[in-house]
């Protein structure tokens, strides 16, 4: 087994929370795709994701995302595969997707703002999974 290749198809298939909240604020294009249900996401969401459940991916994807798009997409959390159903998907149509590896459970644990009815807030940094650390800016 070549593990190089491994672990190069790996990260070219996944990202992380501390990676794609990088990419967003160098303002890098990326399109951010929440796979959850629409309670799930009444409770919160990535700032600027797009809902698309994963079983509407096939019918709305290339009416709403341009061909060409990076995506990202997520589901609840590490226990959930609808993240991997909806970048199957993405990926079926030619898309350059990668799935958030922790999910939504993750991006909030580790402090990253999130968006609800409210508008953009954040929730408190769980230890055990970031270091918390001073905020000088949003």
């Amino acid at each position: 087994m070549d593990r190089t290749a491994f672990f190069e198809a790996k990260l070219a298939c996944e990202t992380d929370a501390s990676d794609l909240y990088a990419t967003q604020k160098a303002g890098s294009a990326v399109t951010v795709i929440d796979v959850r249900t629409d309670e799930a996401w009444a409770q919160g969401r990535v700032p600027g994701a797009v809902h698309m459940h994963y079983r509407e991916i096939a019918e709305r994807a290339a009416k709403e995302i341009p061909a060409g798009s990076e995506v990202v997409v997520y589901c609840w959390s590490p226990g959930c595969n609808a993240g991997a159903k909806g970048a199957l998907e993405f990926a079926k149509l030619g898309y350059a997707v990668r799935e958030l590896i922790g999910g939504f459970e993750y991006w909030v644990r580790q402090g990253f703002p999130i968006e609800d009815h409210d508008g953009i807030h954040r929730r408190p940094i769980d230890p055990l999974t970031n270091i918390p650390r001073v905020r000088t800016h949003a």
